[in-house]
């Protein structure tokens, strides 16, 4: 689950984490007494949305602007660039051509910068433990400096259990080249940001720029968070902060069917079970030359009715022009999938050429219902010739 950059921003502060003074507005009105509410003479505008290179996008339907970021020399400027982005929608290379609407725009004191780092925490799931990213390359997409400078990345790994220890934070130091106070500032910021790493159950923490004013301060201005989905039970006040409108229908739909799945940008649907065969099968449909609509996982113990769910989930995207589905049956029967698969089929008089795989548990009866059921189906006895399958088909009918 994400958040926006002002909500990101109260947690670290929470934490004791520095972060500029801000304010949220979601209407014109919110304006109405901002001087009283920021100090300062300059103001950072910013776009809220989840998505990065807000700051590079633009506005549909905007002949000039300065993006998704701004700078605002007053309060009259300040209510320029609000006014400019409220309620458009934005552009970034994240949110593909359709962009993403901005309903929050998010206003905070502007400071006086004299160097920008780049710091993140995440999990490292091979190593079992927390992984920190910094470079000396702050306010700069991460990408980038991995692609151009890759030696200009530190990645420290922490142990979970042990903690941040002394050393972690004197290597960290050394590459960023910090001063002995800047150190001991570091420190502080990245020992709160641990505990709020472990504490918020959060899967990634992205602090870019982190910057050193001219006070020789130590400022977040800017924040990302991610949490682990499975461990929001346990985060009742972090999951109050999703913002549904931010999500894909279609997989929040999902979600409340207990499926596991994925939108993504090709045109062939997946229906799997899984998780392992449901990335295998995306990686077959390309080696054969398509593209996976989505990431479908039915799971080991799904009903006729949620497969059915599931179905008719993916055929709600209007860019899938076929279906795969790849079942091996072992909780999961091979006849429930059948079932659910023609009774969805029928239901929604699927019009797409769709290949099944079926092996395992009951697959005998899978198929017999398969072919008793009068739809126009493709069967293939192994993985590789359904993705041929429904690759060719798909081109064919295109």
């Amino acid at each position: 689950m994400n958040i926006h950059e002002y909500q990101a921003k109260s947690l670290l502060r929470d934490f004791g984490i520095p972060v500029p003074n801000g304010v949220v507005i979601n209407s014109m009105s919110d304006l109405i007494g901002l001087e009283k509410k920021l100090s300062g003479s300059k103001f950072v505008v910013k776009s809220q949305i989840h998505a990065g290179g807000r700051g590079a996008g633009f506005f549909k339907d905007e002949e000039t602007g300065g993006g998704g970021v701004t700078l605002a020399n007053n309060i009259e400027d300040v209510e320029g660039n609000v006014k400019r982005m409220l309620n458009k929608t934005l552009v970034t290379k994240q949110t593909g051509i359709q962009g993403k609407e901005v309903a929050k725009v998010y206003i905070e004191e502007a400071c006086e910068i004299d160097n920008e780092f780049y710091l993140s925490m995440l999990v490292d799931r091979k190593l079992g433990g927390v992984t920190i990213i910094c470079s000396t390359e702050g306010g700069m997409e991460i990408e980038e400096v991995a692609e151009n400078t890759p030696e200009k990345i530190i990645h420290v790994n922490v142990d979970s259990y042990i903690g941040l220890k002394s050393f972690h934070v004197q290597k960290i130091s050394k590459e960023l080249g910090l001063s002995r106070t800047q150190q001991k500032d570091l420190s502080n910021l990245l020992q709160s940001l641990f505990r709020a790493f472990l504490k918020l159950d959060a899967a990634m923490i992205e602090i870019n720029p982190l910057v050193i004013t001219k006070t020789d301060d130590l400022l977040a201005i800017d924040a990302k968070m991610s949490f682990d989905d499975n461990a929001l039970f346990r985060q009742p006040e972090v999951e109050q902060l999703r913002d549904e409108s931010e999500e894909e229908p279609t997989e929040i739909e999902a979600a409340q069917l207990e499926l596991n799945y994925i939108k993504l940008d090709g045109n062939i649907g997946c229906l799997v079970n899984g998780a392992g065969l449901a990335m295998a099968t995306m990686d077959i449909i390309k080696l054969h030359g398509g593209d996976p609509a989505n990431f479908l996982d039915v799971g080991g113990s799904a009903t006729k009715e949620r497969v059915a769910a599931a179905f008719k989930i993916i055929m709600s995207d209007e860019n899938v022009s076929g279906i795969l589905v790849n079942i091996f049956g072992g909780i999961m029967r091979c006849d429930i999938i059948a079932e659910g698969v023609v009774s969805a089929a029928q239901e929604i008089d699927l019009q797409v050429p769709l290949v099944v795989r079926l092996e395992g548990t009951n697959v005998e009866k899978g198929k017999s219902i398969l072919a008793e059921s009068g739809l126009s189906i493709l069967s293939a006895d192994n993985l590789s010739t359904a993705a041929q399958k429904i690759v060719d088909v798909v081109g064919d009918s295109s």
